[in-house]
């Protein structure tokens, strides 16, 4: 006769939970780190590190509001599209407004 041993099962034994699962579970519902370090010296703010962590899937992250990425110009192409033309309206008008302050100098130059 065999006793029963005290000792709990190891995940993916005996009906539980496997790393698929714990994995579906986290991206369904969500996960967030966030902390600061902040570093000062005589009440002068040296340095301010935030480390905001977010493990969840797309969907869950746009439902609770995050889509950051979107706007993101390293991460999104259409955030990139949309600052180059950002700047490139800004930078036609400043050359409209030189031009204007010295239109004679701009006619001189034209082609």
């Amino acid at each position: 006769m065999t006793t029963p041993s005290r000792l709990p099962e190891p995940y993916g034994q005996g009906g539980g939970a496997n790393l698929a699962d714990i994995l579906e579970r986290v991206l369904d519902k969500g996960v967030v780190i966030a902390g600061d370090i902040r570093i000062n010296l005589l009440d002068i703010e040296l340095l301010t590190i935030k480390l905001r962590l977010v493990v969840a899937s797309v969907d869950k992250a746009k439902e609770m509001g995050i889509d950051w990425w979107e706007s993101d110009p390293a991460l999104s192409s259409r955030a990139r599209r949309d600052e180059l033309a950002r700047e490139n309206a800004e930078l036609r008008e400043r050359l409209a407004r030189l031009e204007e302050l010295e239109p004679r100098r701009a006619q001189e130059e034209a082609p």
